[in-house]
């Protein structure tokens, strides 16, 4: 019987979102090596959940859209190393900004989209975080 293969990266964030997305290739190339099938990514990834040590619309301005360069390179390494990725970001949404997870099938096909629903509402209110 099969096994599937989950790597939990527990990963440090570097500060930007270009480091991030070193960072975050690298670790799944190495999750691969060592057998993974499905690589899965802290929360809020793309900008490390940097929340509560500056203004809120300081760390707002960083939410990315989920079609961005920084989501569709997991798309495509997802495809190249044959594993599925869930990658996560705060995603830019047209009522504010979301807490989002996109899963990736290992042929690079975005296959889930899921924004967490945080009941506090920090996400939405700018002007609480200040």
């Amino acid at each position: 019987m099969d096994k599937l293969k989950i790597a939990l990266l527990q990963l440090t964030p570097t500060g930007s979102l270009q480091g991030n997305l070193e960072k975050g290739l690298d670790a799944c190339r190495k999750a691969k090596k060592m057998g993974a099938d499905l690589a899965l990514f802290p929360e809020m990834w793309s900008n490390g959940y940097a929340i509560y040590d500056r203004p809120g619309s300081e760390w707002m301005a960083e939410a990315i859209p989920t079609d961005s360069d920084f989501i569709c390179q997991f798309g495509t390494l997802a495809q190249e190393l044959e594993m599925a990725i869930g990658i996560t970001l705060l995603e830019t949404y047209e009522t504010g900004s979301r807490n989002t997870l996109i899963l990736f099938d290992r042929f690079g096909h975005r296959i889930l989209t899921f924004a967490k629903f945080h009941t506090c509402g920090y996400l939405s209110r700018q002007e609480d975080a200040e």
